[in-house]
């Protein structure tokens, strides 16, 4: 009885361990691994394991912006298992990461949470970083922003958004052509299996007293959505890069 109550506030109770395959990813990819749970000096009962796929996010909140812990995904990975005293189960695990996983950009961390239900007692974590590159469409459409259009990457950060929800968003600086009627370039990706939707907010640079009254009602920023097929992602950088100009070219006036 007294190992039960030990157990029960963490003292000798069971243990879980995440193990990965590998720890670098792409949005879309399978993960493969195993949770390993070692048991402590009395029997438990476990109502479920899942593993969480987390990140952090800033939000508004009042004139301020905070950081949050956010769950991207929850994979269930088990239900109604028994762990003995003194022994090691091993649960194998194949789940996907979602499309709209964000890139291990700046210092964005990325991580898998596994978290075991026992109940009346303590739950065991496990806490497992990984990296997730940019999926070869998005790192696309990056290629063709940084080296064909004269756009420089930023600024990388996940955002709270009141229309989008929490969304990975890229700020680009013009450098080149654009450089004398744009103050900055926004592109959020939402990455599908076959085509990538990508919404531009451009801001365009104050011209004149229209423009400065503009700028200062923040109405001179512009939105838009662009969507590339798969074919045109798997084509060529100029062709890509050809329909974002279009795009783009449309805020000169």
């Amino acid at each position: 009885m007294f190992k039960k109550f030990l157990a029960s506030v963490g003292v000798g109770a069971a243990k879980v361990d995440t193990q990965l395959e590998k720890a670098l990813f792409v949005p879309g990819e399978d993960v493969h691994g195993k949770v390993v749970i070692k048991g402590g000096d009395v029997e438990q009962s476990i109502d479920s394991i899942h593993i969480f796929l987390m990140t952090e996010a800033l939000r508004e909140s009042g004139d301020k912006k905070i950081k949050e812990k956010v769950a991207i995904q929850k994979y269930p990975i088990a239900h109604q298992e028994t762990i003995k005293e003194g022994e090691t189960k091993e649960i194998p695990f194949s789940i996907q990461l979602p499309y709209h996983t964000p890139a291990s950009l700046g210092r964005l961390p990325l991580w898998f949470e596994t978290g075991v239900d026992i109940p009346m007692a303590l739950d065991p974590e496990d806490r497992d970083p990984i990296k997730v590159s940019p999926h070869p469409y998005i790192e696309k459409v990056l290629d063709a922003l940084e080296n064909r259009l004269g756009f420089r990457l930023r600024e990388v950060e996940m955002e709270y958004s009141k229309h989008f929800g929490y969304v990975q968003e890229f700020e680009f600086a013009p450098v080149g052509e654009y450089r004398s009627y744009l103050d900055e370039l926004e592109a959020i990706f939402f990455l599908k299996e076959n085509h990538l939707d990508v919404m531009l907010e451009v801001d365009r640079r104050a011209r004149g007293l229209g423009g400065l009254f503009a700028e200062a009602l923040e109405m001179d920023e512009s939105r838009t959505k662009i969507t590339l097929t798969s074919q045109e992602l798997n084509g060529s950088l100029d062709g890509v890069a050809r329909k974002l100009q279009q795009t783009i070219d449309q805020f000169k006036q």
